[in-house]
C-alpha cells in the first residue's frame, strides 16, 4: 500500500474554541496515539485530509514540525449536516506491525438465473501488516445456485492476511426469487363465472 504524505503541525491550544479557529483556517484538528507514546495533538491541512480519507485504511506519512510517523485513521468525526471533517484520530503504526482493520467485500459475476444474491456483510475484519493493507476481498459468485452460503471462513483472503472476524459469519447467500402472487380476481375459475351467471 502506498503512503499519502501530509504535513502536520503540532498544536498546544485545545478546546472547542481552538478547534473552531483551526477549522475556519481550512485545517483539521487531530490526535496521534499508540505504542505507549504520549498523545500528540496536531493540525492537518483540511483538503489533503479529505482527499486521503477517500481511500479506506489509507496509510498516512505525517511529516513536518519534528514529526515523521506512519499512521492509520481510526476515528473520523464529521459535521452531521455539512459533512466536513471536524476531527481525526490517528493510530501510530510501524513497518511490519500487524493491525486489525475492516476491508470491503465485493462480488463479481452473476448467480444462477433462478436466484438472488443476498449480501449480509459489506466488509470483514482482518489482521494484516500495517503497510500492506489489502484494498478489499473479491468473491466470484458466477453461477452460484439457490441455497449457497458463503461464510467469512470461505473468503479468498489476500496473502499475508488472516481473518479476525467470526469464521461462521454469513457474508452472502443465494436465495430463491419470490413467486408472484396471483392478481386480484384471478384464480376464481369456473365457479366464479358460474356464480356470476346465476
Amino acid at each position: 500500500m502506498s503512503e499519502v504524505r501530509i504535513t502536520a503541525e503540532s498544536r498546544t491550544v485545545f478546546g472547542k474554541g481552538a478547534a473552531r479557529k483551526i477549522r475556519r483556517a481550512a485545517k483539521v484538528p487531530a490526535v496521534l496515539y499508540g505504542h505507549g507514546t504520549d498523545t500528540k495533538h496536531l493540525t492537518l491541512p483540511g483538503h489533503e485530509v479529505l482527499l486521503a480519507l477517500r481511500t479506506a485504511n489509507v496509510l498516512i506519512r505525517l511529516t513536518g514540525d519534528g514529526i515523521d510517523e506512519l499512521a492509520l485513521p481510526k476515528g473520523v468525526q464529521r459535521d452531521p449536516i455539512k459533512g466536513f471533517i471536524e476531527h481525526v484520530d490517528l493510530l501510530l503504526v510501524r513497518r511490519g506491525e500487524k493491525v486489525t482493520v475492516e476491508i470491503p467485500v465485493t462480488t463479481v459475476g452473476d448467480v444462477n438465473s433462478d436466484g438472488l444474491l443476498d449480501q449480509q456483510l459489506l466488509s470483514v475484519s482482518v489482521e494484516t501488516e500495517a503497510t500492506h493493507i489489502p484494498t478489499g476481498i473479491e468473491v466470484d459468485v458466477e453461477g452460484l445456485t439457490v441455497g449457497t452460503v458463503i461464510t467469512a471462513a470461505q473468503l479468498p483472503l489476500p496473502e499475508g492476511t488472516t481473518l479476525a472476524a467470526d469464521a461462521e459469519a454469513v457474508i452472502l447467500q443465494v436465495i430463491g426469487k419470490p413467486t408472484e402472487a396471483p392478481a386480484e380476481g384471478e384464480g376464481a375459475g369456473e365457479n366464479g363465472t358460474a356464480e356470476a351467471a346465476e
